[in-house]
């Protein structure tokens, strides 16, 4: 008997199957009414973010966003680039985007699956866990730069600032 090596390669899940496992382990509520894709809420620190998973079969990525609870005005939408894009230097993976139609603005990351493989759920919890964190550390910052007058270099300041200790 050959063993040929597609029938070696052991069998792959989509990958939405494993981001609504996800979801289950975290008790997360999903809509997965459309094909390909999936959303769901969760609570952060600061506010609700909404997650999307997307699977873009043809080039075998996993887009994900992370978008905050909030709608930039357009005319502040120019103003908020510059802090964005100083933000995103300071991410190891992910970025920060604003959405042109809405004023959204969501932590994005693509992530490649290579063909018959499967992605572990602890990655995308990572994933997730990263995505929320980032959202919650700098979620002040966007705030205080669009609604307490501060500068991009006040925000990203205020967004690093890291406390020590317990009062």
């Amino acid at each position: 008997m050959v063993l040929t090596l597609a029938a070696a390669r052991p069998e792959s899940s989509h990958p939405l199957e494993q981001v609504e496992e996800l979801f289950i382990q975290r008790d997360l509520p999903f809509d997965a009414s459309i094909e390909n894709e999936l959303m769901a809420e969760l609570v952060g620190s600061w506010c609700q973010y909404r997650l999307w998973y997307n699977w873009q079969e043809d080039i075998r990525v996993l887009v994900f966003s992370c978008a905050f609870d909030l709608r930039l005005p357009e005319k502040i939408r120019p103003l908020v680039t510059p802090l964005l894009a100083r933000v995103n230097e300071k991410l190891w993976l992910g970025h920060f985007d604003l959405a042109h139609e809405d004023g959204a603005v969501m932590f994005r990351y693509s992530l490649l699956v290579p063909e018959y493989s499967t992605l572990p759920v602890e990655q995308l919890e990572s994933l997730l866990d990263i995505a929320v964190t980032e959202c919650d550390r700098f979620y002040p910052a966007l705030q205080g730069f669009i609604w307490g007058n501060k500068s991009a270099d006040d925000a990203l300041a205020l967004a690093m600032f890291e406390t020590a200790g317990e009062a």
